[in-house]
């Protein structure tokens, strides 16, 4: 019944550990069903922008691991470009079948 990748406490903490870096910019955790479980993101646009691109690209990336590899898979995909740098680590749910996608947005080069 629960739909969460841990127990919210567990994920309210990882979250506030990973806004301590030097300039991340937000934070999402996306289920497979592109529902957003949580965010620092305030604009649900943007977020969900965010969320549904880079678990489309991570899925793509696991794809592309596992037909190297089949006894591979992907555990975390960095994204780098001039003013960001997109984080993802998929991850499947304690109980479920589901995948949940811890997605950080970073911008190395600012404070917050």
């Amino acid at each position: 019944n629960n739909r969460y990748p841990a127990s919210m406490a567990e994920v309210d903490e990882r979250i506030k550990r990973i806004q301590q870096h030097k300039g991340v910019k937000g934070i999402l955790v996306v289920d497979d069903q592109n529902r957003i479980v949580k965010t620092t993101i305030e604009d649900e646009a943007e977020a969900s922008l965010y969320g549904s691109k880079l678990k489309e690209v991570a899925n793509q990336a696991r794809d592309l691991v596992r037909s190297l590899d089949s006894t591979n898979d992907l555990t975390f995909l960095r994204i780098t470009c001039r003013k960001y740098e997109m984080m993802v680590a998929p991850d499947k749910g304690d109980e479920s079948s589901s995948m949940y996608y811890l997605i950080v947005i970073q911008c190395p080069n600012e404070d917050d």
